[in-house]
């Protein structure tokens, strides 16, 4: 067993200790919203891509003949 004492963040159970998540607690809220923001860009370009795409009739590229 390890006998010396706890010097980081987590507890033996790999918890968050009270030190750790009061340390946390004031970038709880920003890191949230800019989660969300980042997802929501994420998610807004895909579907803009996937709509512009599918409006294209690729009049413009020439289908070789099958033999």
């Amino acid at each position: 067993m390890n006998s010396r004492p706890n010097s980081g963040y987590y507890d033996r159970n790999h918890r968050q200790s009270a030190a750790l998540i009061r340390a946390r607690r004031p970038y709880l809220f920003k890191n949230v919203v800019l989660g969300t923001s980042i997802t929501a860009f994420t998610l807004a370009v895909y579907a803009y891509t996937l709509n512009v795409v599918g409006q294209d009739e690729f009049e413009d590229v020439k289908v070789p003949e099958k033999k």
